[in-house]
């Protein structure tokens, strides 16, 4: 048991501890939300024989506890000492991520009492700060959408694992909506025909046949198609010899939403053809053209 590696997720309410526990659940590991940090000693001792066939254990704690602040470091010291392996992921936002997120949701803030959500945000920066530099995780999320937190997070969970093949994750995004942070390969295909421009097939996105077809009927997709291919053919297995868990490959257009959903979905293809495991995202197929 005490080689289970334990993972606690905490830090400011509305920054996305519910999705990095999400994550973490989809990676094979075992989670608890909301978990009382004075109990987890007693948890870990009652579940030692349990849990052997998970990757991990993952923890969510933070303010909505009463005693999490005061308790933390104590049992947390505890359990480093009779040998567990615990690691601290600390999940934060800016204030005006964190005030849209609340009003969008209208979820109350668990320190808002008589004071406002501002002053509950303010409050509880105050309180985790000596928590977030104890962290060995720090993620900021307010530029990132669910996705690109989930795969952070993969690659976390991921990290020194050797339970399988290097999974390849393929995604298509618009520039105009920003980069991926988290990816590990770029490719820009705005030098491809653009459907945008011909009014029929504005509307529609690059999973209809129409757009498929405007795309890769062209000698310019094609070749590039060719040369990427061979290129990740020869990238792909230096990246499994080196032991990388998780791969990001983004496929970037204007918008998001025509050339670069087909040109992801043939890298998807063609990766998977090759008995690898691969997922596909559209992050921004869906997003208003008037963005």
């Amino acid at each position: 048991m005490k080689s289970t590696p334990i993972t606690i997720i905490t830090g400011r309410s509305g920054a996305g501890k519910s999705t990095a526990l999400a994550a973490f659940e989809d990676s094979g590991h075992y989670c608890v939300d909301n978990m009382p940090v004075a109990l987890l000693p007693e948890f870990l001792n009652l579940s030692k024989d349990k849990f052997a066939h998970v990757l991990g254990l993952v923890f969510g704690m933070d303010l909505r506890e009463n005693n999490f602040i005061r308790r933390y470091e104590t049992v947390l010291h505890q359990l480093k000492a009779h040998g567990f392996h615990v690691r601290i992921i600390f999940v934060e936002a800016d204030e005006k991520t964190l005030l849209r997120r609340y009003s969008q949701t209208r979820r109350r803030h668990p320190m808002a009492g008589v004071t406002g959500v501002y002053d509950a945000i303010q409050a509880e920066k105050t309180l985790l700060a000596a928590l977030r530099r104890q962290a060995d995780h720090i993620i900021d999320t307010s530029d990132l959408n669910v996705h690109e937190l989930k795969s952070i997070i993969r690659k976390i969970a991921d990290a020194g694992t050797q339970h399988g093949p290097m999974q390849v994750q393929v995604l298509s995004f618009g520039f105009k909506f920003g980069l991926p942070v988290h990816a590990d390969l770029v490719m820009d295909v705005r030098f491809l025909k653009n459907p945008y421009f011909v009014e029929s097939l504005r509307p529609l996105s690059g999973e209809t046949e129409k757009i498929r077809s405007f795309v890769l009927n062209n000698d310019q997709t094609c070749l590039f198609l060719h040369k990427y291919f061979d290129l990740l053919d020869i990238l792909i297995p230096q990246y499994e010899n080196e032991g990388k868990s998780y791969l990001t490959i983004a496929i970037g257009c204007t918008g998001g939403r025509h050339r670069s959903v087909v040109i992801a979905g043939q890298l998807h293809e063609h990766i998977q053809a090759s008995g690898r495991t691969t997922e596909l995202t559209h992050r921004d197929i869906d997003k208003s053209l008037s963005k």
